[in-house]
């Protein structure tokens, strides 16, 4: 992978068993270098580029859900927040302007605060369409299922086809632990 490539932190989350999270780490890229009018647009251009069509505009939920279906990537448009990652005990992770997090299919999240102009811009890899499901014992089982059918992306949404994501989540370089 080149230099230039941004270079993620990854944190590895294991089932609380209610949130069944992923095998494969959470990415979270610091203070991209996007230019644009508005960091909005310019999340939104570079995860199109990337064949992570961008979705919506919005907030992280207040309440812990995942996704069984899909992976996301959520770019900081403005603001901040404290996001806990991984169910109930998992994870805090302050976010802010200009950073993105990858979310692998199960990851749990949560706001817990944010700023009143925290904005979030959210993709999702081509041909994959997000559920919405909350932590439960009982729908574990189905949800590891479902996400077990969750191929990798093709690409990075950050970095495309140089980024960090598609090697780490295919297991062809070894994850730094955290």
């Amino acid at each position: 992978m080149p230099s230039s490539a941004p270079q993620p932190e990854q944190l590895r989350l294991a089932s609380d068993g209610r949130t069944p999270n992923s095998p494969h780490p959470v990415l979270i890229y610091r203070q991209l270098p996007l230019a644009g009018p508005t960091l909005a647009e310019a999340f939104e251009r570079l995860f199109d580029s990337h064949l992570w069509p961008s979705a919506w505009r919005g907030t992280v939920y207040d309440y812990h859900h995942y996704h069984s279906t899909a992976h996301e990537v959520l770019g900081v448009a403005s603001g901040w927040a404290r996001v806990m990652l991984g169910g109930e005990n998992g994870r805090e992770v302050e976010l802010k302007a200009g950073d993105a997090v990858v979310l692998p299919a199960g990851t749990g999240h949560c706001a817990l605060q944010a700023s009143e102009d925290f904005q979030v811009v959210a993709g999702y890899p081509i041909d994959q369409q997000y559920d919405m499901q909350r932590p439960d014992a009982a729908t574990l089982d189905a949800a590891r299922e479902r996400i077990a059918g969750v191929g990798v992306p093709i690409s990075d949404p950050l970095a495309g086809t140089q980024g960090a994501l598609v090697p780490l989540w295919r297991g062809e370089v070894a994850p730094l632990s955290r």
